[in-house]
C-alpha cells in the first residue's frame, strides 16, 4: 500500500510539460509575479511536508526567483593577460538556492528560514519555495518538533549556512576521506597544518 502523498509526488515529478499545460501556465504566473512573492500555499506539498512544513499558524511559504548563470563579470575594455581579464570561472562560493534563501531572510526579518526546494525553472530563472516559521508565534513555541527554532543559536540560521543548501554548499554533505578541511568550517580550519 504506498501512502496518498506518495501518488502526489508522482503526479507532480511526472507532470506534462508541454504547450497550454498546467505547468506551462505555471511559469507565465511566476514571471509575471515579484521576485520574492508570499504564496498561500506550497506547490509542491509532499517535498514542503518531507522538509518540515505544516499547514498551522506560525508557517509561511514564499517564492523567490533568481537568476541562472554565473558572475556575469564585465569584460574589461583595456589590454589584459587572458588570465587577468577576471571575467570566467568567477563564482560566489554559494549555490542559488541558498542565496535565494538569504534573499527572502532579509525581506522576512521576524522569519527564520526552515528549507527551500525547487518548484519551477525556465531559460533565465530558478524558481524556489522557501518555508519561513515564526519563532515568536505561540503555536510554534509550543510545538515540541519546532520549537527547537526559538532558542538564540537558531537565530539567523541562513546567513550562517545551516539550511540544507547552505550545508551543500559548504561542503558538509561529504564525509570521511577528502573532506578532513571542511569541519568545523573551510575558515576555522585554515592554518591547522596538514
Amino acid at each position: 500500500m504506498k501512502s496518498g502523498y506518495s501518488y502526489v509526488k508522482e503526479t507532480f515529478e511526472k507532470h506534462e510539460k508541454g504547450y497550454k499545460t498546467p505547468h506551462w501556465y505555471r511559469g507565465i504566473e511566476y514571471r509575471k509575479g515579484r521576485s520574492i512573492q508570499r504564496v498561500e500555499k506550497p506547490t509542491n506539498i509532499h517535498r514542503a511536508r518531507t522538509l518540515g512544513y505544516k499547514a498551522k499558524q506560525g508557517y509561511i511559504i514564499v517564492r523567490a526567483r533568481i537568476r541562472k548563470g554565473g558572475m556575469h563579470k564585465t569584460r574589461p575594455k583595456r589590454g589584459r593577460k587572458p588570465r587577468a581579464m577576471g571575467v570566467s570561472k568567477y563564482t560566489t562560493g554559494k549555490n542559488l538556492q541558498w542565496i535565494a534563501e538569504e534573499r527572502v531572510q532579509r525581506k522576512y526579518p521576524n522569519m527564520q528560514v526552515l528549507n527551500s526546494y525547487k518548484v519551477y525553472s525556465d531559460g533565465k530563472h530558478w524558481y524556489y519555495e522557501t518555508i519561513l516559521v515564526d519563532p515568536n508565534h505561540p503555536v510554534i513555541k509550543s510545538d515540541p518538533k519546532i520549537n527547537w527554532i526559538v532558542q538564540p543559536q537558531h537565530t539567523k540560521r541562513v546567513t550562517r549556512g545551516l539550511t540544507s543548501a547552505g550545508k551543500r554548499a559548504r561542503g558538509l554533505n561529504k564525509k570521511g576521506w577528502g573532506s578532513e578541511k571542511t569541519r568545523p568550517s573551510i575558515r576555522a580550519n585554515k592554518g591547522r597544518g596538514k
